[in-house]
């Protein structure tokens, strides 16, 4: 006998006007932003909690979520950042020894707005053929055509600084585990726990510095290495973090990016980015290792990618060279300096959630530094 769904009704409405059918859970209201989807089967309190997902709806492609709960190890933030979360099927019941509540819980309690019932493998598709697009979750008698009014009102995420929303708002210091190797400032633009952590693991400490600081404050710590840090938004709107960039590696101080923060870095140098039709949202993505001609699994959570020219070249950046290589689309997945210690990439290499096939890259981080103080 099917079961009875005693959820009151919601609907999912995309700027283009298509409807997506479903039930309300967690917070019961109705919630703006981009709409995109993540491939990852699991992982899902990981990337509620990644702040490069602020401002967006993520849809999940995987059909059964929330069957393990929700714990207090797992979150990559304080706080969910998602302005709203859709699934296919919410199951009844959660069973995970680490769990300390379910999913909807989670949700509610933070005040989230969820959708559960929605054919997602339909919605996914019709974000690939037409490319994430500006959205809205709300009970089902919310009226269509205010809503999609204010879908339409909605900010496009070109063009938006959302780094400052999820930074730090002051400086703050984790020690390293064990005995204390290097000094590394983590330049904060939604950094999740997982770099932190792994940074720590490698003998770092870590003072996270606001997205907002200066370069004299951050010269002032006297860093051993930076971390610039994934993200949400627009890294054209980002433009304080340039001058930072280009100022720490003429003074070879070696520098780390991922995801926002690669973009950043590839932009200080010269190089341009633009918004990818979809994104690169999950944790199945290949990439080629140019510089190996290895081929990794990794972990991406982004909507803009630096602009690639012919044969490789990185336009407006002759100084960088390409690294790595997304095997999906050919998108830019790596670069590295030619002459200072800076390298970047546009995936996650902590990892959280996915594939370790890319932990070596803090390895490589840290080895820069041994050199730099040797």
């Amino acid at each position: 006998m099917a079961r009875i769904n005693t959820r009151e009704p919601a609907y999912l409405l995309l700027e283009d006007g298509r409807r997506f059918n479903g039930f309300c859970f967690g917070a019961q209201r109705p919630s703006l932003g981009e709409v995109v989807f993540n491939t990852s089967m699991t992982g899902y309190q990981e990337i509620l909690t990644d702040p490069s997902y602020s401002g967006q709806h993520v849809v999940m492609t995987y059909p059964l979520i929330g069957n393990y709960g929700v714990n207090n190890q797992d979150q990559e933030s304080d706080e969910p950042q998602v302005s709203g979360f859709v699934v296919r099927e919410l199951p009844p019941q959660y069973s995970s020894w680490r769990a300390s509540a379910s999913l909807e819980e989670y949700l509610t309690s933070h005040d989230v707005v969820g959708i559960t019932g929605v054919d997602t493998r339909s919605l996914t598709r019709h974000i690939r053929s037409e490319g994430a697009m500006r959205g809205a979750i709300a009970p089902a008698d919310t009226n269509y055509n205010v809503l999609l009014d204010k879908v339409l009102s909605h900010p496009h995420m070109e063009g938006l600084d959302l780094a400052c929303v999820v930074s730090t708002d002051k400086p703050y210091v984790l020690d390293a585990i064990g005995k204390e190797r290097f000094h590394v400032i983590a330049y904060d633009f939604g950094v999740k726990d997982n770099s932190l952590r792994i940074l720590t693991e490698q003998g770092c400490r870590v003072t996270v510095l606001p997205s907002e600081t200066s370069v004299e404050e951050i010269l002032s710590y006297k860093p051993d290495g930076m971390f610039v840090s994934n993200g949400p938004g627009d890294p054209s709107a980002v433009q304080k973090a340039e001058n930072a960039i280009l100022q720490l590696s003429a003074k070879d101080i070696p520098i780390l990016g991922i995801c926002l923060g690669h973009q950043l870095i590839a932009r200080a140098f010269g190089a341009r980015t633009y918004k990818l039709p979809f994104g690169h949202h999950g944790g199945n993505h290949p990439v080629r290792n140019l510089d190996h001609n290895t081929v990794e699994i990794t972990s991406q959570n982004h909507g803009f990618a630096v602009t690639m020219g012919e044969g490789g070249d990185i336009p407006g950046a002759p100084d960088l060279r390409l690294t790595h290589i997304n095997l999906y689309d050919g998108t830019v997945e790596g670069v590295a300096h030619r002459d200072q210690p800076v390298f970047s990439v546009q995936y996650h290499p902590e990892a959280a959630p996915g594939p370790h096939d890319s932990r070596y890259l803090f390895d490589q981080f840290i080895d820069l530094m041994e050199n730099r103080c040797s």
